[in-house]
């Protein structure tokens, strides 16, 4: 891997291993077609192997022409060297539109399979939205039998190696687990040093779910995150008592929690430094 040793974990019902850092693709504001093509090819370069997109996002176009990119350009041999995660946005939460919305978005990647295909909310909208917060009469409760039946269709058609949830509550996640035929592999939520996800997380490993964290640096210099992580004095004391830097300081706790990392950065010392979290362990104390 271009050098650089991340690790993998196996999933449930998805044959190939997981790498546990993961580059994300979400920017606020969104970034230009060429500027995250650009950043996804130096990740690339830095050793990521799985890329997190979602038809939300609009990354999806320029993580396909990333990935054709990076075939011709001989940074990766076989697109079976990369796990790409995406997203069934909840405009689409309707059974009929499953299959048909993730074959849009392989459309959009250029690709055949995805490695991880995620319900990205729990709820369904029933008009497309372009901004936040959503008008909450547009909200309808999700049909969960019915949109993860679309969800499980889509992995026996080989559209996706695998399924899961994203921003699920262990109530919704109940729910989920008494009518689904596959399990979901992964649910993929918030969680960093400051929003811990304790229940969550012990729900999900007593259940055989893995946890994928988003925002483990708090989401710093976007609308919905803050500087807490970023700015914490107490992760900045531990960083420099380790020779760190307090991303990496809370990178490394998540994954010293057991769970895998999606973390973006479009600025390419940072997105190496990221990856430098196996080689150290945090203290006890």
């Amino acid at each position: 891997m271009d050098g650089v040793g991340i690790a993998t974990l196996s999933l449930s019902g998805c044959e190939k291993p997981m790498p546990v850092i993961g580059m994300g693709t979400c920017s606020y504001p969104p970034a230009d077609f060429e500027t995250a093509k650009a950043a996804i090819l130096e990740a690339m370069k830095a050793g990521y192997r799985h890329f997190d997109t979602a038809f939300a996002y609009g990354s999806e176009k320029p993580l396909g022409e990333a990935i054709a990119e990076a075939l011709r350009l001989g940074l990766i041999q076989s697109r079976d060297e990369l796990f790409i995660t995406t997203k069934l946005w909840a405009s689409f939460a309707d059974p009929a539109q499953i299959v048909p919305a993730c074959r849009m978005s392989l459309q959009n990647l250029q690709l055949e399979y995805v490695d991880m295909y995620l319900i990205h909310q729990p709820v369904r909208l029933t008009e497309m939205i372009s901004r936040t917060p959503v008008a909450a009469e547009i909200i309808r409760p999700l049909d969960v039998k019915g949109v993860w039946e679309g969800m499980e269709e889509c992995k026996n058609l080989g559209l996706t190696k695998g399924i899961g949830i994203s921003n699920f509550s262990c109530k919704m996640m109940e729910e989920l687990l008494s009518i689904a035929k596959i399990p979901p592999a992964i649910n993929q939520v918030e969680m960093n040093p400051v929003w811990q996800q304790k229940q969550l997380r012990e729900f999900c490993k007593a259940r055989g779910v893995h946890i994928t964290a988003y925002s483990p640096l708090g989401a710093n210099n976007t609308k919905w995150g803050d500087n807490r992580i970023v700015e914490s004095d107490v992760l900045a004391d531990i960083a420099k008592a380790n020779g760190k830097t307090t991303a990496q300081v809370a990178l490394r706790w998540a994954y010293e929690q057991g769970v895998s990392i999606v973390t973006k950065s479009y600025n390419k010392e940072r997105m190496r430094e990221n990856l430098q979290i196996f080689d150290w362990a945090l203290s006890a104390r």
